[in-house]
């Protein structure tokens, strides 16, 4: 059973709808524009429409018949602060926010497969079409979940797609398992005692603490870690200072984690605590940590990626799916919501030649959009057969 003909039909206002919401980009929880725009398709395809769930989300709910088996489908809708220096006609018209991750690609998808649907009506029970916000590290799972999402819309499965560049068009995974990690970003306030250039003696150099603890911090994974787990530590942040003949009173260093197991998390944030306590106390200084996780790893569960290859294998071909590529050290927030419903978290090719995410040069690629909606409409109708 190849693409559906009546998605590929309506391709263009699929792509039309995808340029559209690439051009009026919105950070996360800022995403008013977007939610609006999403609401009045799903009313205007006769979807029941729920808004302001997790502040800009958005849930259309269309069900036929009187099961009550529900499925979940889940797309993202936030854009990332980067200014983009693409210069086609739909560019970002929001200087210094772009669409750089997809998010308006798979938004566009979901609508795709919201419009056939509401069409079609080929299953029995019902359907929860949820558009997210702030899925870009600002917690919008989690804020979704907090103001009742499954409460409100229980779900016996819950799917969701991501655009994968560098991969062909016309491909998928659906590999069951861990899929991307945990993810922390964590700060590190050293304080000292300031002191003028020339007299490094009468002060506690923070400069100096906060250059033996990059070393320091990066000995975690490499001696503390066992290395048959997954772990990265970056420091992406390092500030102190504003003249240059003051010893500062103060430095920070920041930066990201990403595991594989939350109990590996726990022990990188015990051992980054305990350098930073130790090695600050030591030159007579103190460092105080904030340390916060942002995701946890998703998780496929095994029935639902099982299911989801099924599907893949019927729309481009069992030659075309991938169901054992190791996971990625990259992190996404839909793992809240695949710990609390059996999920499969997918990706879909953006083709070979395509510009990496989170780059000012990114755009989705329109070609991709017929076989996520597609997908979207057809594990519906696997899940939820009339027969």
């Amino acid at each position: 059973m190849p693409l559906i003909d009546d998605i590929i039909a309506m391709k263009d206002e699929i792509q039309d709808w995808r340029k559209d919401f690439h051009a009026h980009p919105e950070l996360g929880f800022e995403e008013n524009r977007t939610a609006e725009f999403v609401a009045a398709k799903l009313e205007e395809f006769g979807i029941q429409v729920h808004r302001g769930i997790g502040k800009t989300g958005v849930v259309g709910v269309l069900k036929v018949g009187n099961e009550t088996t529900a499925v979940g489908l889940r797309a993202d809708m936030d854009a990332l602060p980067i200014v983009e220096r693409n210069t086609f006609d739909h560019r970002s018209t929001n200087h210094g926010v772009m669409h750089a991750c997809g998010h308006d690609g798979h938004s566009a998808m979901l609508l795709g497969a919201a419009k056939y649907l509401s069409q079609t009506q080929n299953f029995r029970g019902q359907v929860n079409f949820i558009f997210q916000p702030a899925e870009e590290g600002i917690g919008g799972a989690r804020a979704m979940i907090e103001d009742g999402l499954f409460d409100q819309f229980p779900c016996d499965s819950l799917y969701a797609m991501h655009n994968a560049p560098g991969t062909p068009l016309g491909t998928f995974d659906a590999t069951a398992g861990i899929r991307t990690a945990a993810g922390a970003f964590f700060d590190i306030e050293v304080s000292g005692k300031g002191a003028h250039g020339a007299f490094p003696h009468q002060g506690v150099d923070p400069v100096t603490i906060a250059g033996e603890l990059i070393g320091a911090l990066q000995t975690i994974v490499a001696r503390n870690i066992s290395p048959t787990e997954t772990a990265v530590l970056s420091i992406t942040q390092v500030h102190a200072g504003d003249a240059y003949n003051v010893i500062p009173a103060t430095a920070r260093l920041s930066g990201t984690i990403r595991t594989l197991s939350m109990d590996v998390m726990n022990k990188i944030r015990a051992r980054l605590e305990q350098l930073a306590s130790g090695i600050a106390a030591s030159h007579g200084g103190s460092a105080e940590v904030d340390f916060r996780i942002i995701f946890h790893p998703v998780v496929n569960a095994e029935a639902t990626a099982a299911l989801a290859a099924e599907v893949c294998d019927e729309l481009v071909g069992v030659d075309q799916v991938t169901r054992s590529l190791p996971p990625s050290t990259g992190s996404e927030d839909f793992s809240f919501m695949a710990e609390q419903v059996p999920s499969c978290y997918l990706h879909v090719g953006n083709g070979a030649d395509s510009m990496p995410v989170h780059n000012q040069d990114y755009d989705f690629n329109d070609q991709a959009l017929v076989y996520g909606a597609s997908f979207f409409a057809r594990i519906v109708e696997r899940s939820l057969s009339p027969e």
